[in-house]
């Protein structure tokens, strides 16, 4: 059967006191309404419809490209939101999921169960539904047995309707037909005047049509985002899934509590993961790696049996066999062949290590091509920027770089030139030489004497 998601996503969101609309929070790295955008896709559900409206420009740069768009223009309930998306549906689907776009923690496999309730049951309504302990603020879910007779909202419930904890997640399975027949006879006769798409259920009742239910079994899934306290809600419990997918594919985590895995990060086997550690963005860690304290690795690609303690990693590739750190920063745009050893404060941008290349300590490789197994000393600087321009440096294989050589670009080192401690190289170093540049020691005689005498 052929079903089409509408995502509403056009609220304010006021709560969140924010510029930002409130789907475009992020929870584990990623937004709101891409975790929903996610479980759909994950669940076989092709087709979506996102509707707009607080902020509709911002949501569309994220949602366009997977989504078909219809805006509400004014904010008169998901009844309303509901009639602007159905503007977009084909005419070849079976039934319509209606879903928020502020429930991220919502999983695949609960849309296909209620997916396959609602298409066993024949039901024309079925409603995603959980048990709360607390109910205060959703709306209850009055049933005579299977058949759900009505969703009655806190503010229109009486006393007894309000004792019951059975709730409304905000998630529904419609048949189609009976949606677009049934959505005009929505009115605003309700304490927050506007279009109640919980009405629907009534309707259905008064035809006589099956109305079901899907009830969770993970109350938290029901979780809708709508402060910063939810949102940091939403992202504890997802982070706790991703840390358990991890650990269950054979990732240790010494200390899962501190440990922050993005959505999209993908790590192999028998990698062991200290505390402290960020991983995030679309990074990719291969097996039986070593990831020290204290670790940020973001949007990065890392090999095999590496040792990285204390680092920053961002938008680069590390092969395998690396040892890095402590106190690395590797900037975007930085290769690591395998079997590099980057030390110590050092940081590298922009730039490409070979095979077997040390740089252990306290140096700045900037906008540079370093060939295989090179040495370069502690202390030792490209100098890639005049203030205008960056230029680039190029030692090749087998070179050695003195400690504290500043390497003015444009430069070159050839092939197994050595370059002394101390030099600052403005030209380019032929092959197998050795360049040291210093000034002349000079001396002066009794200097301290002379200083003392100054002082008196």
């Amino acid at each position: 059967m052929r079903t089409t998601a509408i995502i509403l996503a056009a609220g304010q969101g006021t709560r969140m006191k924010s510029k930002l609309p409130k789907v475009l929070h992020k929870v584990l790295g990623k937004p709101m309404v891409q975790w929903v955008i996610d479980c759909l896709i994950a669940a076989g559900v092709t087709d979506k419809i996102t509707v707009l409206g607080h902020g509709a420009e911002q949501v569309a740069t994220v949602v366009a490209e997977q989504t078909s768009i219809v805006y509400q223009t004014e904010q008169l309930g998901t009844g309303h939101a509901v009639m602007q998306g159905v503007k977009a549906l084909g005419t070849e689907n079976d039934c319509v999921i209606v879903i928020c776009g502020d429930t991220p923690l919502l999983q695949a496999d609960t849309i296909k169960s209620l997916l396959a309730k609602h298409n066993a049951e024949k039901n024309m309504v079925t409603v995603l539904t959980a048990q709360a302990s607390d109910p205060t603020g959703y709306g209850r879910i009055v049933r005579n047995g299977a058949q759900i007779e009505a969703i009655v909202e806190q503010k229109d419930a009486t006393e007894d309707q309000k004792n019951i904890t059975e709730i409304n997640t905000g998630t529904y399975c419609f048949n189609q037909a009976f949606l677009l027949k049934y959505l005009s006879e929505l009115n605003t006769d309700n304490a927050q005047n506007e279009y109640y798409l919980t009405d629907l259920i009534k309707i259905a009742n008064q035809y006589g049509l099956p109305v079901g239910g899907f009830q969770l079994n993970d109350f938290s899934e029901s979780l809708g985002v709508n402060n910063r306290v939810q949102l940091s809600q939403a992202e504890q419990i997802l982070r706790q899934r991703k840390c358990q997918e991890v650990m269950m594919s054979g990732v240790t985590l010494i200390d899962p509590a501190t440990t922050y895995i993005g959505a999209d990060v993908v790590i192999g086997a028998d990698t062991i993961i200290y505390p402290n550690v960020l991983l995030d963005g679309k990074t990719i860690i291969g097996n039986d790696n070593v990831i020290g304290m204290n670790c940020r690795i973001v949007d990065s690609k890392i090999g095999d049996r590496n040792d990285i303690q204390s680092t920053v990693i961002v938008e680069s590739t590390v092969g395998s066999d690396c040892k890095i750190g402590p106190m690395a920063y590797l900037r975007p745009g930085t290769e690591l062949a395998d079997k590099v050893k980057v030390g110590d404060f050092v940081e590298l941008k922009k730039s490409s290590v070979g095979y077997g290349s040390k740089i252990p300590h306290l140096s700045y490789i900037g906008d540079a091509t370093v060939g295989e197994n090179v040495n370069v000393g502690c202390g030792s600087i490209t100098c890639n920027y005049d203030g205008i321009n960056k230029y680039q440096t190029i030692i090749k294989d087998g070179a050695f770089i003195g400690s504290n050589t500043n390497l003015v670009a444009p430069v070159v080192v050839e092939e197994k030139a050595f370059i002394g401690a101390g030099s600052t190289i403005t030209k380019n170093v032929p092959a197998d030489t050795l360049a040291v540049v210093r000034g002349e020691l000079r001396t002066k005689e009794e200097w301290s004497k002379h200083q003392a005498t100054k002082k008196k």
